[in-house]
């Protein structure tokens, strides 16, 4: 570790403020808490907010997991993983299931994450009512007289001209019939993952300065009607070239040698322990859909 920080890149003040934050949006699921968003040796949009939380949270003998967009190694994922490594000292890894503390990007692991982990999301845009509602102070009375009109007229407008909801990513959520919160930009398959979840998730927005939160065992609810209920991405007949897994939520890719369109896995931590886990032990079974086949 390299001792020009302090531990956790932040004074102690600042780890304050932001873990207050923290509670009083678990206290409130789905309110949005405003912080003193701190700058960053990361560009605003980067995922500065999902940072702030973890190196708010993490102590010496957890285990970090950082995702970008399923990855564990693009760019971004390894540029967090470095600086928290190197201002904490502490253990990362690309396996779900040994992590304490999982920062991701548009996305939630496949497997099945536990009561004793921790899922941070970075979040670009946390106002589910900004598309129609550009001014604060008017969305922040929206969300305290419980007025979401707005949010099912924009649906009901996508109906209208499409047949069907069109929000491919962040669709709206109540979580624990009150807030309509936006769950980050993971796709829909992954809406119904925080619901009655056994893990905490907090979500945290750097440059909108907001942290908001989805304590274990709590409803959400993506926002539906009766007549066109909610649905999410399909891959039927569809799996992964790599492992063979399906229900899961796979990227559609081309080869450029055949021009071929081929499925993978989007989630390459899952789709390499399958692959480890078939070579191993193939008369075991495998991991289907976050589930033991």
């Amino acid at each position: 570790m390299q001792q020009r920080y302090n531990y956790a890149f932040f004074d102690e003040a600042s780890k304050r403020e932001i873990r207050r934050a923290i509670i009083k949006g678990v206290s409130i699921p789905g309110y949005q808490v405003p912080f003193a968003s701190r700058e960053m040796p990361i560009g605003r949009g980067w995922g500065t907010g999902g940072l702030q939380i973890t190196l708010s949270l993490i102590g010496r003998s957890d285990v970090l997991k950082v995702i970008d967009q399923g990855s564990d190694d693009s760019v971004n994922a390894v540029n967090i993983k470095k600086l928290v490594a190197d201002t904490t000292d502490v253990e990362v890894t690309e396996a779900t299931e040994e992590a304490t503390l999982i920062q991701s990007r548009h996305r939630i692991p496949e497997r099945p994450l536990r009561a004793d982990q921790i899922l941070v999301l970075q979040v670009p845009t946390p106002e589910p009512l900004r598309s129609f509602e550009p001014r604060e102070a008017v969305t922040r009375r929206l969300h305290a007289e419980a007025d979401y009109t707005g949010a099912w007229l924009e649906l009901f407008d996508q109906i209208v001209r499409h047949g069907t909801t069109t929000t491919g990513a962040d669709h709206p959520v109540l979580v624990n019939g009150r807030y309509v919160m936006a769950p980050s930009p993971i796709p829909r398959f992954d809406n119904l993952k925080l619901h009655q979840a056994d893990h905490l998730t907090l979500l945290g927005a750097g440059r909108e300065k907001k942290i908001y939160a989805v304590p274990p065992y709590t409803d959400v609810v993506p926002l539906d009607f009766e007549d066109y209920p909610f649905s999410v991405e399909r891959f039927d007949g569809k799996r992964c070239r790599l492992c063979g897994a399906e229900g899961v939520y796979l990227d559609e890719l081309v080869d450029e040698a055949t021009g071929e369109t081929y499925h993978q896995c989007n989630d390459t931590a899952f789709c390499a322990a399958r692959r480890a886990a078939r070579e191993d032990a193939p008369s075991e079974g495998s991991w289907e859909g976050g589930r033991h086949a």
